[in-house]
């Protein structure tokens, strides 16, 4: 997959810290292999780093959201990338400013990756332990840069 985002037109959009992010979580894959850890969750982490920080960067260059949202420590991707957030943001909502300018199937595929690729993965929640296999780990990696390219197309080249 990453040889597969290298050749991407995308590579070159990423900036120098995305795609570090990106080859350093290549370089932990390689070296991890499936051992017998119990969460394999840090695998996914430098790849749902740099999702966020595509993200809030695709999000300003499309007229999404204003430079000072994007230079803020308190600008939240996931508050406004919400589907349950539409109808309290307004005009405000990046899904629905998604689903506008593209398919309602980009918004919710993007939505999932975040919730399930980064919510899902970086937050601890004592009730619900979320541990995910290698296998998983791997297939999240996947669907991350996935739509980091179909996002991208559909996206920065919809305007």
């Amino acid at each position: 997959m990453l040889t597969l985002i290298q050749k991407d037109e995308i590579w070159q959009y990423l900036s120098v810290t995305q795609k570090d992010l990106i080859l350093e979580g290549k370089y932990l894959i390689d070296i991890i292999k499936p051992h017998r850890f119990k969460d394999y969750s840090f695998l996914v982490f430098p790849y749902a780093k740099a999702y966020e920080g595509y993200l809030k960067q695709l999000f300003l260059d499309i007229g999404f959201i204003p430079h000072m949202d994007y230079i803020s420590d308190h600008f939240r991707v996931g508050k406004y990338l919400s589907p349950h957030m539409v109808g309290r943001l307004a005009e405000k909502s990046i899904y629905a400013k998604i689903r506008q300018r593209t398919t309602d199937d980009l918004a919710q595929e993007m939505w999932h990756i975040w919730k399930e690729g980064r919510n899902q993965v970086i937050h601890y929640y004592p009730h619900n332990l979320k541990r995910i296999t290698y296998d998983e780990a791997f297939e999240m990696i996947e669907d991350i840069l996935n739509i980091m390219m179909k996002a991208y197309k559909e996206l920065k080249h919809s305007k």
